[in-house]
C-alpha cells in the first residue's frame, strides 16, 4: 500500500512530465559564451529524450512539433539559433517532414556542447580567458574583468542625427521612455563603459552629466560628482567598471583585513588575485526592543542557526540595553567539545523585520561572546545582482548596514523564523535564496568562478542540518548544543516548546492574566484591517519588484482558494458587438474611443495577444467609456472587470485590499496650513504599475484590428493594472508608497510623507512655508517618482515665483500658456473645489441649468453643490429641507411637484447665484502656523427643531495679533418625528466631538488648546452631572463625549455669539459672507478671550423636571410604637404585695385624669390603703400584661418555624 501510494503521489506521468518540463522552463537564456552552461541543457534534453522514447509519458510527444521546440531554440545563442535553422530546414527537405523529430534537435545541442566544451578548443573558442605573455603582472595590478554585452531591449539604436524632438535623457529616459533619468537607468548603468560611451556618441548626448542633448562635455555647466570616486568630471553612470555594490559592504575595515589574510570578502562578480572566494548565510537585519519600549528599538544583525537549540546573545547586546542580571551557568557544546559558562539572561524582548511585517516575541536569550560575527557572511544585493537566477531578488535583500552589529544567534526556540517561506534554487552548486520571515538570505559560494575556496571553514555557522539535506560537509555530530544548568535558582522565564522541559520547572506569572484585556486604546473604534486585507499586503510585501525598466511590478492579487474563471469570449464579444453600434451612432465618441485604444498600444500598456496554450485559465474584459462632466472631449475606457458569467467575474476572484487612500477631507485640511500651496498629478497613474506576466491572460480584451471598428476583431491583453479592477486602487496607491519609501534616503524624508500624506490618489495637493521650500519638494518629489517611471506634473500653485521655476510642460492645462508676470492666474480646480489662485481662496461655480420641478430635478440641484468642508452647509441645509418637505407626499420621481410650493424652492435656487462672489481664505492664517505663539482650536455646536450644526475655527496668535481661521462646518437634518430640543442640542454636541476627533487625526497639527461651545445649558449639565442617572438615550451620548472630551473643555455662549447658530436655521445666502459663520465670535479676537470663559461647574436645570433624568425615589416609613406597661418593670419590685400597691396607685392616677372630679382632689389625692376592688383590679393588669408579652412571642415563633421554648409551653 505505501509503494502504491508513493507511485500515485510522485511516479504517476503527470507529475513526472511536469518536472522535466519546469526544468526546462526554468533554465536561463544562454550567451555565447556560456560553454559549460550549454552542456547542462543537452544533459536536460537527452534526458527528455530518454523519458519521451520511454513510451510512459505520452505529454512529451508535443515536442516533436515546432512549437513543442521553439522555447528551447529561444535560449539558444543567436549563432546557434541560426545554426539550428539551417540543419532544420535541411532535414525537412531530405525527409519531407513537417518538422525534424525531437531526437534530432537533441543530437544537435549535444554536438554543439560537445564542440564547445571540447578543451583541445577551448582556448579558440573562450573569449573570456586571458592569454596575455609577456611581461608579468604586477602584484597590485587590478584583476580583469570579464564584461558581458547587455543589448538594450525595446528600442533600436537610431543611426544618423538626432531629432530635435527627443526629449531631454535628464526628464525621460531614451531606452526605455520611461520618466527615470537616464543616468539612474539600470539597464544603462549595467552595460560596458564603452557600450556606455557609444550610446552616449550614437544619440549626441553630454558626456559629462550625461542628462541633455542640447550641449556638449566641454560646454557642460552642470554640478556633477560620481558616487563611487567623487570625480567632478563625469556622473556615476559614467564610472567605469561594473556596477558597484553599495559603500556598507565595498570594503572590510581594516582590523578584518588584518585579522583574516586569507579571507578577502571583497569578491563578488570576478576573483582577484589574492586566491580567496566569498560566501554567504542566514544572517537577516532587523529592529529589536524591550517589549513596550518600541523607541529604544536598536538595528542589529541575527544569525539563523538551526543547528542550537537556544539563541544566544553577545554581551555587547546586554551592555547597549543595561541589562542588570545575575550570570547563571550553562553548558555550551560546540563541535570542539563541551565548556562550562556563565553568562546572564534576556528576557521579553522583540524583534521586528524591518519591513515592520513581522513582530515576535524572542525566548530568553542567553549571554554567549561566542556568537558568530564575520560580516563577509551578510547577504546583499550586489550579490545577488551578479547572478542570474538570484535577479529577481535584488531589490528585496537589505542593503549592508555597517553600523549594525552581529549580536543574536537565534536558535530552534523560535523556529518561525527558520521556516522558508520561497526559495529560489538555481543551477547545481549555485547559491540559492530562501525568503525567511525576517527577509531574503542568499546561502552558499557567491564567487563566480568557484575557483578559489576560503582557507577557514566556519564550522560554527549552520552549514549542516541533521534532516536529510545535501551539504557539502559531513554532517556534525555535536551540533551546538546548550543546556541550563539549574544548580542555582534560574530566572523567572517561559521556556520554548521546541526543547524538551520538565513542567515542574516553569514558572507560570499568573498574576497578570487577563490584566488588560478590558484596556481601550484611543484606536479602539477605528477601523481595523480585515483578514484579506492583511493577505493582500503580504502578497504585495513579497511579490512586487522592479523591472529593468525601473517599472514595479505587481501580480494580481488573486483569492485562495477559488474557482477556475469560465471562457467568457462569447459574452466579450457580444459586448463589443453591442459597442460597435454605439459607436457608429456616436461619431464624437468613436473618434475618442479610438485615440484612447491607440495610445494604450503606442505607450506600451497593452499589447497583442499571444495564443493561447490549450487548458490555460484567461478572462476576456469587456469595456466601456466615461467622460468627467468637466472634461467632456476626454474619454476613459473603463474595463467591466465586475461583469459575470456563469456565476463568476475577475473581481470576483480578486482581493481588494485595504483602502490605503487618505481621506479627501484630511488632504484637503492639511492643504490649508501655509501661504504656498502647490497641486499636482500623477499622469495615469494606474497604467504606471506593470501586471506580472505570467497573470496579463486574464486580462485580455476584443477589439479591431487596426483601430477600424470595420474589421476584424483581435485579441489583445492589457500589460498594466486597469480601471475597472477592484485591487487597482490599493495596488498603486501601495507601489507608489513603495517608491517613496526606497527614495527617502536619497530625496528626503519629506518628499516621503508628501507621496504618503498629502496625495489623494493621484493628485497631491501640499503647502509649504516659502517659496523656495516649494520648489525643492516639487523637484526632489518629481525626480523621486520619475526613477520608477511615475511623472509628476500639471503644477499649479498660487505663487508665481513657484510657478516659473517649472516648464509649461509641467504645468497644469490651464497655466502653459500664461505670461506670469503679466497675466493673473485662473482658478484651479483641486479635489473639486475651486480654488482661485490670484487671491488664494476657494470659490463656488454653480451650475446655471435649471432643473425640472420633480422630485428628481429638485435632489439633483441640491446635490450638485460640492462642500466637503462645510463652506456654505447653512446654505445647502436650507436646500435640504425644502427637498424633504416637497418629498413629503408619496409622488413619482419624475412627477411634477405641488404648484403651491414652487415659489420657495425658486427663491431658494435663485440665491445659489451669490455663492459664485463668494470667496473663502485658503490659510488658516495670514502667516506660517509654524511661526505662531498659540494655536487653540473652537468648536461651537447648536440645534433646532429643523437641524442641528456643528463648525470648527483654528484661533492663533502671533506677532501680528489674533487670527480665526474656518476650519469646516457640519449641519444635518433633524430626524422626523422630531426628538426634543434637549436631546436635539446632545446630539449637536456629539456632532461636534466628532469634527474635533477627525481634525484631531487628520491636521497634523498641535494645538495648545481645545474647547467646546454650546448656547444650552441644559447640555453642558449633562456632560458635568457624575451624580444623577439619565436614560439610556442621553446616557449613551454623554459617554462619547466625556470619553474624548473633559468637562472642564465645555464652555456657554450665548445664542446670538453662537456661529453655530447660522447652520441650524434659515439664513439667506446673500448674508452668509458678512455673518460670524466665516469669521467666528467676536470675543476669539481679544486678548482676554481664554479669561472670559474660565472654567466653571454646570449643574442640572431643574432635574425633578427633566424627562432625560431619573427622578430620586423617596421612601418615607412611619414607625408606630404601641405603648404598654411592660413585665420587666416589675423587676423593680422585691415582692408582690409591693407591686400590687404600686398598681393601685397607677390606676388611681389614671382614673384621676379621666375623671378630674373635684371630690378626688386630684391625682395626687389617694387613699392611704388601697381597696379590695384595687387591689384586685392591679392584679389582672398584671397577669394580662405578662399573658400579652407571651402570646406575641410564641405567634412570631410559628411564623419564623421554630421550637417553641419551655417558658413559651407553660
Amino acid at each position: 500500500m505505501v509503494w502504491q501510494r508513493l507511485e500515485e503521489c510522485y511516479g504517476s506521468p503527470e507529475v513526472i512530465e511536469d518536472a522535466l518540463l519546469r526544468k526546462l522552463e526554468e533554465f536561463p537564456r544562454l550567451t555565447f559564451k556560456d560553454n559549460v552552461k550549454l552542456r547542462e541543457l543537452s544533459d536536460v534534453l537527452l534526458e527528455l529524450e530518454c523519458a519521451k522514447q520511454d513510451g510512459a509519458l505520452p505529454g512529451l510527444t508535443f515536442l516533436d512539433t515546432a512549437r513543442g521546440v521553439r522555447p528551447i531554440v529561444e535560449k539558444l545563442p543567436f549563432n546557434l539559433q541560426e545554426r539550428w535553422t539551417a540543419v532544420g530546414t535541411q532535414y525537412k527537405e531530405t525527409h519531407h517532414v513537417p518538422f525534424p523529430p525531437f531526437s534530432v534537435f537533441t543530437h544537435f545541442v549535444q554536438q554543439q556542447a560537445k564542440m564547445k566544451n571540447d578543451p583541445s578548443f577551448i582556448i579558440a573558442s573562450s573569449s573570456n580567458i586571458s592569454t596575455r605573455t609577456g611581461k608579468a603582472t604586477p602584484y597590485n595590478h587590478k584583476p580583469m574583468v570579464s564584461a558581458h554585452k547587455m543589448d538594450i531591449a525595446g528600442e533600436p539604436v537610431q543611426h544618423g542625427p538626432v531629432e530635435k524632438t527627443m526629449e531631454e535623457p535628464d526628464r525621460q529616459c531614451p531606452i526605455h521612455k520611461k520618466p527615470h533619468p537616464l543616468k539612474k537607468c539600470k539597464l544603462f548603468r549595467d552595460k560596458p563603459i564603452e557600450e556606455r560611451q557609444a550610446y552616449l556618441k550614437e544619440h549626441r548626448i553630454c558626456y559629462r552629466c550625461c542628462g541633455s542633448v542640447q550641449h556638449m562635455a566641454r560646454d557642460c555647466r552642470a554640478v556633477v560628482k560620481c558616487t563611487e570616486c567623487s570625480s567632478s568630471k563625469h556622473t556615476s553612470a559614467l564610472h567605469p567598471g561594473p556596477a558597484p555594490a553599495p559603500k556598507s559592504t565595498e570594503l572590510e575595515s581594516e582590523e578584518q583585513r588584518d585579522s583574516s589574510p586569507s579571507v578577502i570578502s571583497k569578491c563578488t562578480e570576478v576573483c582577484g588575485l589574492s586566491g580567496s572566494s566569498r560566501s554567504c548565510s542566514k544572517i537577516c537585519l532587523a529592529k529589536v526592543y524591550p517589549k513596550g519600549k518600541k523607541e529604544k528599538a536598536v538595528k542589529m544583525y541575527a544569525v539563523i542557526d538551526e543547528q542550537s537549540n537556544g539563541s544566544l546573545a553577545k554581551s555587547e547586546f546586554f551592555n547597549l540595553f543595561e541589562i542588570e542580571a545575575r550570570p547563571t551557568p550553562y553548558t555550551l557544546k560546540t563541535c570542539s567539545g563541551k565548556a562550562q559558562a556563565l553568562g546572564r539572561r534576556a528576557l521579553n524582548f522583540h524583534i521586528e523585520s524591518m519591513d515592520g511585517k513581522l513582530n515576535i516575541q524572542l525566548p530568553p536569550l542567553i549571554e554567549c561572546d561566542s556568537v558568530p560575527d564575520d560580516r563577509t557572511e551578510i547577504p546583499s544585493p550586489e550579490i545577488a545582482h551578479h547572478h542570474p537566477h538570484l535577479l529577481p531578488v535584488v531589490d528585496k535583500i537589505q542593503p549592508v548596514d555597517q553600523h549594525a552589529p552581529i549580536l543574536l544567534l537565534l536558535g530552534r526556540d523560535i523556529l518561525r523564523l527558520h521556516k522558508v517561506r520561497e526559495q529560489i534554487n538555481g543551477p547545481s552548486n549555485a547559491p540559492y535564496a530562501q525568503r525567511l520571515d525576517l527577509g531574503w538570505v542568499i546561502v552558499g559560494e557567491v564567487c563566480l568562478g568557484k575557483a578559489h575556496r576560503s582557507a577557514e571553514v566556519s564550522v560554527y555557522r549552520t552549514h549542516t542540518i541533521d534532516n536529510g539535506r545535501e551539504s557539502y560537509f559531513k554532517p556534525c555530530q555535536s551540533f551546538i548544543d546548550v543546556k541550563e544548568n539549574y544548580g542555582l535558582k534560574p530566572q523567572r522565564h517561559i521556556p520554548s516548546a521546541a526543547n524538551h522541559v520538565d513542567t515542574t520547572t516553569i514558572v507560570h506569572d499568573t498574576d497578570n492574566l487577563g490584566k488588560s484585556v478590558f484596556d481601550r486604546s484611543k484606536c479602539d473604534d477605528k477601523l481595523a484591517l480585515s483578514v484579506d486585507d492583511k493577505t493582500f499586503l503580504n502578497l504585495m510585501a513579497s511579490e512586487v519588484y522592479q523591472n529593468k525598466e525601473n517599472s514595479w511590478v505587481a501580480p494580481l492579487p488573486f483569492r485562495y482558494p477559488r474557482q477556475r474563471l469560465p471562457d467568457n469570449r462569447e459574452q466579450a464579444l457580444k459586448r463589443l458587438h453591442s459597442l460597435r453600434k454605439t459607436l457608429e451612432k456616436k461619431p464624437k465618441m468613436k473618434n475618442h474611443y479610438i485615440q484612447f485604444m491607440q495610445g494604450m498600444l503606442d505607450n506600451d500598456q497593452a499589447e497583442a495577444a499571444p495564443p493561447l496554450p490549450q487548458g490555460k485559465e484567461h478572462w476576456y474584459l469587456p469595456t466601456f467609456g466615461v467622460y468627467h462632466p468637466q472634461k467632456p472631449d476626454q474619454i476613459r475606457v473603463v474595463f467591466d472587470s465586475s461583469a459575470e458569467c456563469d456565476g463568476a467575474s475577475l473581481n470576483r476572484m480578486l482581493l481588494s485590499g485595504p483602502n490605503l487612500t487618505n481621506t479627501l477631507l484630511g488632504v484637503l485640511l492639511r492643504f490649508r496650513k501655509e501661504p504656498i500651496a502647490l497641486t499636482a498629478d500623477v499622469q495615469q497613474m494606474f497604467y504606471c504599475f506593470v501586471v506580472r506576466e505570467d497573470h496579463r491572460d486574464y486580462l485580455r480584451y476584443l477589439w479591431f484590428e487596426d483601430n477600424d471598428i470595420t474589421k476584424n476583431v483581435m485579441e489583445y491583453r492589457m500589460k498594466v493594472h486597469v480601471f475597472g479592477n477592484s485591487p487597482s486602487p490599493a495596488v498603486a496607491v501601495y507601489c507608489m508608497r513603495r517608491a517613496a519609501q526606497d527614495g527617502e534616503r536619497e530625496y528626503g524624508s519629506d518628499a516621503r510623507h508628501f507621496v504618503e500624506r498629502q496625495f489623494y490618489v493621484d493628485d497631491g495637493l501640499t503647502s509649504v512655508a516659502t517659496a523656495e521650500d516649494a520648489i525643492d519638494l516639487f523637484v526632489r518629489t518629481k525626480n523621486m517618482l520619475a526613477e520608477f517611471n511615475l511623472r509628476l506634473h500639471k503644477v499649479a500653485s498660487n505663487c508665481s515665483q513657484v510657478m516659473e521655476a517649472f516648464t509649461a510642460e509641467d504645468r497644469a492645462s490651464n497655466l502653459k500658456d500664461l505670461d506670469l508676470g503679466v497675466d493673473p492666474l485662473p482658478v484651479q480646480r483641486s479635489l473639486g473645489l475651486c480654488w482661485d489662485l490670484q487671491t488664494d481662496s476657494f470659490t463656488f461655480s454653480v451650475s446655471a441649468e435649471v432643473k425640472p420641478f420633480t422630485r428628481r430635478g429638485v435632489l439633483s440641484t441640491v446635490n450638485s453643490l460640492y462642500d466637503p468642508l462645510g463652506f456654505v452647509a447653512p446654505i445647502i441645509m436650507q436646500g435640504k429641507a425644502i427637498v424633504r418637505e416637497l418629498s413629503s407626499e408619496e409622488r413619482d420621481w419624475d412627477a411634477p411637484l405641488p404648484v403651491g410650493k414652487e415659489k420657495m424652492w425658486v427663491s431658494w435656487r435663485d440665491s445659489l447665484k451669490v455663492l459664485k462672489g463668494l470667496q473663502v481664505p485658503r490659510c488658516y492664517s495670514p502667516g506660517s502656523l509654524k511661526s505662531t505663539e498659540k494655536k487653540e482650536l473652537c468648536i461651537f455646536s447648536d440645534a433646532s427643531i429643523v437641524a442641528i450644526g456643528a463648525v470648527a475655527y483654528l484661533h492663533t496668535v502671533d506677532s501680528e495679533g489674533h487670527h480665526v481661521g474656518f476650519v469646516m462646518g457640519k449641519s444635518k437634518l433633524a430626524p422626523r418625528p422630531a426628538h426634543t430640543v434637549p436631546r436635539l442640542e446632545l446630539c449637536a454636541a456629539v456632532l461636534a466631538v466628532e469634527i474635533f476627533e477627525l481634525i484631531r487625526d487628520e491636521l497634523d497639527v498641535k494645538v495648545d488648546n481645545v474647547k467646546f461651545f454650546t448656547d444650552s445649558k441644559i447640555v453642558l449639565g449633562y456632560i458635568h452631572n457624575a451624580s444623577r442617572r439619565f436614560y439610556m438615550y442621553v446616557a449613551n451620548r454623554v459617554t462619547q463625549i466625556r470619553l474624548s472630551t473633559h468637562p472642564n473643555q465645555w464652555h456657554y455662549v450665548p445664542t446670538e455669539l453662537n456661529p453655530a447658530d447660522q447652520a441650524t436655521r434659515f439664513i439667506p445666502a446673500d448674508q452668509l459672507q458678512d455673518s460670524n459663520w466665516f469669521s467666528g465670535p467676536a470675543f476669539l479676537y481679544r486678548d482676554n478671550s481664554s479669561e472670559s470663559h474660565e472654567v466653571r461647574l454646570f449643574g442640572l436645570i431643574e432635574p425633578d423636571s427633566d424627562k432625560e433624568v431619573c427622578p430620586e425615589v423617596t421612601a418615607m416609613v412611619t414607625v408606630t410604637s404601641e405603648y404598654q406597661l411592660g413585665s420587666q418593670r416589675f423587676k423593680r419590685y422585691s415582692n408582690w404585695n409591693t407591686l400590687l400597691r404600686v398598681i393601685a396607685r397607677l390606676i388611681h392616677v389614671v382614673a384621676s385624669f379621666r375623671q378630674r372630679r373635684s371630690d378626688q382632689g386630684g391625682w395626687k389625692s389617694f387613699f392611704e390603703t388601697p381597696s379590695i376592688k384595687e387591689l384586685t383590679q392591679a392584679s389582672v393588669v398584671i397577669v394580662r400584661t405578662v399573658q400579652q408579652e407571651m402570646v406575641k412571642e410564641g405567634k412570631e415563633t410559628n411564623t419564623k418555624h421554630d421550637t417553641i421554648k419551655k417558658t413559651q409551653s407553660r
